[in-house]
């Protein structure tokens, strides 16, 4: 960032205040930052651990987000603001994107949501400023390494098409028992809603929709063991964008042995009921604790032949662990959905574009080696 922005954060949770540290400690230069949140209270503790926190003077003020009608002092704020990262629950993305619409903010999202990202599609389609979606860990940053590997296949090995495209990525604890083998390391109705809302992918070079959970299989990355399974929203626009070029595309999470069958039993046990969503969030939560210490296991590739008929395959894995940032230690859950959707606003507000900007529209090389992307994920 090579001028002073004045950028907005909503929401008030780990994501945000990772946000707005990152944002402190990366920026060349040190934006203002204003948060926007239901709870004034919270806003405030926020800012006071930023500030404790980073290494560098900031500038923070906090207003309430409020239900209805918007006072005169966050009105002038709003005016001023060059973009809003929404850092509230999915299903407030339609909201803010509006504010952010109304008050000609550029705007990034993180959620994997389908059904708030196709609404904020139609809302931001004449919009004079930018609004870049899905913009955290997965759906984000493994969907930019997904098209990455593929760009880079098709140059590499003077191809137009490929068979394969594989997106995985794991949020986990460093240890699993019996019976769930997991624990929480985002929100639990993050979990539920990506175990049982349909998957698109690609098959045939074509776009469609697969039961999640259907899917299971074996993988070893890094010489360790995980089982995968298809859920929803992980691959972004990918599956829209690359189809007609590849054969198979899909997004995996990918889980420690054990724990997908665990999932089988409690939803045999729900059974079809209406809210199943609800549901299974109630009985993993009742099971399944939440957990700090965590790490994020992610893999990409590409697969095919090359213009002579020889297969080839490229591949990246990586395993991040919790990072000192500022003062304080961050879960590795936080820096890997926090750096994408910064180096995000970095893309709208330096390059200016208008309307909707998608993970297959982003300049891969250029995002996955920036200054957000690099002390979190490393070199590409």
């Amino acid at each position: 960032m090579d001028r002073q922005y004045h950028i907005f954060i909503a929401g008030a949770g780990g994501i945000a205040r990772a946000a707005g540290l990152m944002l402190a400690e990366f920026s060349e230069v040190i934006p203002r930052i204003f948060i926007l949140n239901r709870n004034l209270a919270n806003a405030r503790e926020m800012a006071e651990w930023i500030k404790k926190g980073s290494s560098r003077s900031i500038q923070i003020e906090c207003f309430e987000l409020p239900e209805n009608k918007i006072e005169t002092d966050l009105k002038k704020a709003l005016k001023k603001g060059d973009i809003l990262l929404d850092c509230l629950p999915g299903s407030l993305a339609p909201e803010m994107a509006q504010l952010a619409k109304d008050f000609q903010m550029h705007y990034a999202n993180l959620t994997e949501y389908v059904s708030e990202t196709e609404t904020i599609k139609k809302l931001a389609a004449d919009a004079e400023t930018g609004f870049l979606l899905q913009t955290g860990l997965a759906p984000g940053y493994i969907d930019v390494l997904g098209n990455h590997l593929f760009q880079k296949f098709c140059e590499k090995f003077n191809v137009d098409k490929v068979d394969a495209i594989a997106l995985k990525v794991g949020a986990l604890t460093k240890h699993a028992v019996a019976p769930h083998y997991y624990g929480f390391t985002w929100s639990p109705v993050g979990v539920a809603t990506e175990y049982l809302k349909d998957a698109v992918v690609i098959r045939n070079f074509k776009e469609t929709s697969l039961a999640s959970l259907s899917e299971r299989a074996s993988i070893i990355i890094n010489g360790k063991t995980y089982e995968e399974d298809l859920t929803s929203g992980g691959a972004a626009d990918l599956p829209q964008s690359l189809k007609g070029k590849v054969s198979s595309l899909d997004y995996k999470t990918l889980r420690f042995p054990g724990h997908y069958a665990w999932v089988d039993g409690q939803l045999k046990v729900i059974g079809d009921v209406p809210d199943n969503i609800n549901a299974l969030q109630e009985k993993m939560e009742a099971a399944i604790p939440h957990i700090e210490e965590d790490q994020v296991i992610l893999y990409a590739s590409a697969e095919g032949s090359d213009d002579t008929g020889i297969r080839r395959k490229l591949e990246v894995s990586k395993r991040i662990l919790p990072q000192k940032i500022g003062k304080y230690k961050l879960r590795a859950i936080q820096t890997t959905t926090t750096a994408p959707l910064l180096q995000s606003a970095m893309l709208l507000l330096e390059t200016g574009p208008k309307g909707v900007i998608l993970q297959s529209e982003i300049e891969t090389e250029k995002f996955l080696n920036g200054d957000f992307i690099k002390p979190v994920y490393g070199q590409v």
